[in-house]
């Protein structure tokens, strides 16, 4: 699965558009700090990848992977905290957000999302970075530090197994089948999309708000600027297609043929995750050849880097100050 090697790019750029100016500006007030706007080109693909950073250039890179469905902003409280020792990117990913959104299925193979990764890294300047991701931002950052362990000098995952964890998981527990049981509707084409988007999207509404699966059951809540963020987003003509294709791809790409992890590794997980068996946590270590710690959050969400950012964010810091040593 581990891809080429990565096509020329052709610059950095800042991104200044309309609507979306307003929107990123309103956004980066919301969360008092100073955050910019930006896109990488990249010639082969002819893909533009959109980013929002904090921090001063040159200092070490934390790269932030969001998961679904969800974009940069899903790090909001992350971005604000970490800039004061790090150049801190969170990426919308290919197909989310202002980054392009092929059209075809096959764009949104693992291979292809790995890749974009590795191009970002080398297309900002940078050799090696912290790799922070969630849910399926989570499964890139583990196939990132498993093709590609040079790059990664740590690497953090929230709500997300190690991949082979979760396929062996997944058939042996009718439990965890039924939880992930979206990944088998999104196989069906424009209907998840359609089902996502009306009602004024209620069910994007239901999944960051509800009792069962929502934001915010014992922690932070999401305002109503933070929902209306995300519905702007998705709410845009095209913007549910690419992120649910890349789930379109997935069961043509695991289980993995290489699967070990050398990066020193800090999962955190939820315990009150509606769609992941914290089950999975357990076993992931059993892939992991460098320290590995596991904690795992009561009364969390799956959305745990918004539901206790305090938490989040100070478990994060402990675990990159700290010397870690590779197991025997």
């Amino acid at each position: 699965i581990c891809p080429p090697q990565p096509p020329k790019v052709l610059g950095l750029q800042l991104l200044f558009f309309n609507e979306v100016e307003m929107l990123n500006i309103f956004l980066c007030q919301s969360t008092q700090t100073s955050l910019k706007s930006h896109a990488l080109y990249f010639q082969d693909s002819g893909l533009r990848f959109h980013y929002v950073a904090a921090g001063e250039r040159g200092k070490p890179l934390m790269l932030l992977l969001h998961g679904f469905p969800e974009f940069w902003y899903s790090w909001r409280y992350q971005l604000r905290e970490f800039k004061s020792e790090y150049r801190v990117v969170a990426l919308d990913l290919r197909g989310y957000g202002e980054t392009d959104a092929p059209i075809h299925r096959q764009n949104y193979k693992l291979d292809c999302l790995i890749t974009d990764i590795k191009d970002i890294l080398d297309s900002l300047g940078y050799s090696k970075c912290v790799l922070i991701g969630h849910d399926w931002g989570g499964m890139i950052a583990w196939l990132i530090a498993i093709c590609y362990p040079e790059m990664v000098m740590k690497l953090i995952v929230i709500n997300f197994p190690h991949p082979n964890v979760f396929t062996e998981y997944i058939l042996r527990h009718p439990a965890q089948l039924l939880k992930s049981s979206y990944y088998y509707f999104f196989q069906i084409p424009w209907f998840p999309e359609f089902m996502f988007s009306i009602n004024d999207f209620k069910v994007l509404k239901h999944l960051f708000t509800s009792h069962s699966t929502g934001i915010g059951r014992k922690g932070c809540q999401l305002t109503t600027e933070d929902l209306e963020a995300y519905i702007y987003v998705f709410s845009q003509p095209g913007a549910l297609s690419g992120p649910i294709n890349h789930y379109r791809n997935i069961f043509s790409c695991l289980p993995l043929k290489h699967h070990m992890v050398a990066t020193p590794t800090l999962l955190l997980w939820g315990e009150n995750d509606a769609f992941m068996e914290v089950e999975m946590a357990e076993v992931t270590k059993i892939y992991v050849k460098n320290y590995f710690r596991l904690t795992i959050l009561s009364e969390a969400s799956h959305w745990l880097q918004q539901d206790q950012p305090d938490i989040v964010n100070k478990l994060i810091w402990t675990f990159l100050k700290e010397e870690t040593r590779k197991k025997d």
